[in-house]
């Protein structure tokens, strides 16, 4: 009997590396579904790749819950799973505004929390799958007049260090990806000076394959002009 497709479930669609990764998955047979607020502008991306298409906002538990409902309908497993989302609010925290702010964090690792709780107990019940999170260089170094970003990717970096050591054990592998620089989706960069919106894609793919005997949780991507 044939092997069945592995599918994909990118949260937080957009253009650039979300796009890539919808191309990639698709390009390597798998079922892909993108998830945004904000549907129609992924709708182009959706064709090219087939894609089914979900509106959710991933910071509210009730539309995540719904979600992931709607996914077991289609009766399949569920392979991979990316958390895309974030938000920013930049100035001087004596000027932040309040409400902006818990919005951001909970865009940002909130969203990812509720994404991974519905991942996690569908994969455990199959046995097997991966959730992936895109961080930022904000979640390893604080920046002045970016606390709440840098907030919000910390809690991202600290829930994917604590699901590695929870889930490993349990067949579901944890990536934390580290994006440190300005991505590029254009196909010609001359002097490689961005990140590539598709050589980041195929690092999650890369990741998404890896043999168990050698799981990592977190990798570290950067353009070669970029200081550490």
């Amino acid at each position: 009997m044939a092997e069945m497709a592995e599918s994909v479930v990118i949260v937080g669609a957009g253009f650039g590396l979300s796009a890539s990764l919808a191309r990639k998955c698709f390009n390597a047979g798998m079922h892909v579904t993108l998830v945004a607020r904000d549907i129609e502008k992924i709708r182009h991306i959706a064709e090219e790749t087939k894609a089914m298409v979900f509106s959710c906002d991933a910071s509210e538990p009730e539309q995540v819950k719904e979600l992931f409902k709607q996914q077991d309908r289609f009766n399949r497993s569920l392979d991979l799973v990316i958390y895309n989302p974030s938000a920013r609010v930049r100035g001087p925290i004596h000027e932040l505004d309040i409400k902006k702010t818990k919005k951001a964090l909970e865009i940002t690792s909130f969203g990812a929390f509720l994404v991974a709780q519905q991942a996690s107990q569908r994969m455990l019940q199959q046995g097997h799958g991966s959730i992936f999170f895109t961080g930022a260089s904000a979640g390893v170094k604080g920046f002045a007049n970016s606390s709440v970003f840098a907030m919000g990717k910390f809690g991202l970096r600290g829930l994917a260090q604590a699901l590695a050591r929870e889930l490993h054990p349990k067949n579901i592998h944890i990536g934390h990806f580290v994006i440190d620089g300005g991505i590029t989706s254009l196909p010609q960069n001359r002097d490689d000076d961005r990140l590539s919106a598709d050589s980041i894609a195929d690092t999650y793919l890369q990741f998404h394959r890896q043999s168990r005997n050698a799981w990592a949780w977190e990798v570290e991507l950067r353009p070669w002009v970029e200081r550490f």
